[in-house]
């Protein structure tokens, strides 16, 4: 899929200002290249990511996770960069699990590789381990695959892909999103095991808000697809046993 070199880590934040800083310094023992998208933070997320070595991108006011992932990408598109990976900025994912990815890109077709919490749920808070499967599942129904953690922003996005599939969630259901019109474009998913890490972070989901936004993009993806389905390839999807067992 894409070399080290080939590879932009974007990371969406909210006033991260306090950890930022470790996680670029980390991120680039793995990837040299970051780039922050600042979503209208009110602390100094911007300057400390700047000064650790990120690029940085600043949205006046907050946009979501969908737009700044949206911006990030659109970045390293334009900066000649292959593929990207996500990560969010609060500290969740482990830098140290860049290598499952690097590892899985060398070999695999898939044109989005994501992270699996799930063979350790049990660290993660029980309503967020609860509706994490109830959405893997529908998810899964729909597309007609498998898929063990459909939430995860921990992920590596083949841009060429990415903008083919056109994906215009502004907010948190742009995992979902992504899924969704990854494999109904044809493109192969991929997912690897990752750590599952819950700290002091304080969650950006407001759960009544953000419930009823994916459930209104939900149906209108449904509507949207249901029309329109003679005009798309069928899905695929490539499972790894390996991954049940890890």
């Amino acid at each position: 899929m894409c070399r080290p070199e080939e590879i932009a880590v974007v990371v969406p934040c909210l006033n991260e200002g306090r950890t930022i800083a470790t996680l670029v310094s980390e991120i680039r023992r793995f990837i040299n290249t970051v780039i922050v998208v600042d979503d209208g933070s009110t602390d100094p997320t911007a300057a400390e990511a700047r000064d650790a070595g990120a690029i940085v991108l600043t949205h006046t006011s907050p946009q979501g996770k969908g737009a700044a992932l949206r911006a990030g990408f659109d970045l390293a598109s334009h900066r000649g960069f292959s593929c990207a990976l996500a990560m969010d900025g609060d500290g969740q994912h482990s830098p140290a699990d860049i290598h499952q990815f690097l590892s899985r890109a060398s070999d695999s077709p898939a044109a989005l590789i994501i992270g699996n919490r799930m063979n350790t749920a049990d660290h993660m808070p029980r309503l967020r381990r609860f509706v994490n499967r109830w959405m893997s599942q529908t998810i899964g129904s729909f597309c007609d695959t498998e898929i063990p953690d459909s939430q995860c922003g921990f992920r590596l996005v083949n841009l060429a892909a990415w903008d083919r599939v056109k994906c215009s969630a502004d907010c948190f259901e742009i995992e979902s999103e992504m899924i969704v019109r990854f494999l109904h474009g044809g493109y192969n998913i991929d997912f690897v095991p990752v750590e599952t890490r819950y700290a002091a972070e304080t969650s950006k989901i407001r759960p009544l808000r953000d419930t009823f936004r994916w459930f209104r993009w939900w149906f209108a993806i449904r509507h949207e697809l249901a029309s329109n389905t003679s005009a798309s390839a069928e899905p695929q999807f490539e499972s790894r046993p390996q991954d049940a067992a890890a």
